[in-house]
């Protein structure tokens, strides 16, 4: 049987009641039964101490598996709470860009636009704090991945599956994909 490291030599357990104190031999009784015993019993203890350390062990592993699965699930599930509360967020990004894109006239009219380009401006910082970033689009390749296709057009002079234009901004957190690109895309 293999000690280990932990195996304390020093440590003795009595055996069926008696002391480590040495005890005359009874008149008649062999002198070896006892120290026989006395390694049978020792064997046992180490047999014992292996099997518990042996369960030691793979509690520890179940253990440190469970935290690592839980702190997984625990960072992807909060990274999914993310991603919902910023989707609910990117209808007002869009009305902004539309509001955006509105031709004004007037002193008023110039004091709404950099009111909303503020606002606009603001949502956008705050997002990209969060980590996200928009879908580039127009002038890419089609990827159904990334990109929602609203209307297929045929355009001279562009190649098939070109984005030509975009309705409403697609957006990534990380990897993860918030909403697709709404796009047009180039038919030959």
């Amino acid at each position: 049987m293999t000690d280990h490291p932990h195996d304390l030599e020093a440590r003795r357990v009595p055996v069926s009641g008696t002391s480590d104190a040495a005890e005359p031999a009874e008149a008649g009784a062999p002198a070896a039964a006892a120290p026989a015993d006395d390694g049978a019993s020792r064997e046992a203890l180490q047999a014992e101490r292996d099997r518990f350390y042996d369960l030691l062990l793979r509690k520890t592993a179940e253990f440190d598996n469970y935290r690592r699965r839980t702190d997984r699930e625990r960072r992807e599930w909060t990274e999914g709470a993310y991603a919902d509360i910023l989707a609910d967020l990117l209808p007002v990004l869009d009305d902004l860009d539309r509001a955006l894109k509105v031709e004004a006239s007037g002193d008023q009219a110039d004091a709404y636009r950099k009111g909303v380009e503020l606002i606009h401006r603001r949502l956008l910082d705050l997002l990209r704090r969060r980590g996200v970033q928009p879908v580039e689009a127009v002038g890419q390749p089609f990827d159904p991945h990334r990109h929602q296709a609203v209307v297929y057009e045929p355009v001279e002079g562009k190649p098939d599956g070109e984005i030509i234009e975009e309705f409403a901004r697609g957006y990534l957190m990380g990897e993860r994909l918030l909403r697709p690109a709404m796009v047009k895309v180039a038919k030959a």
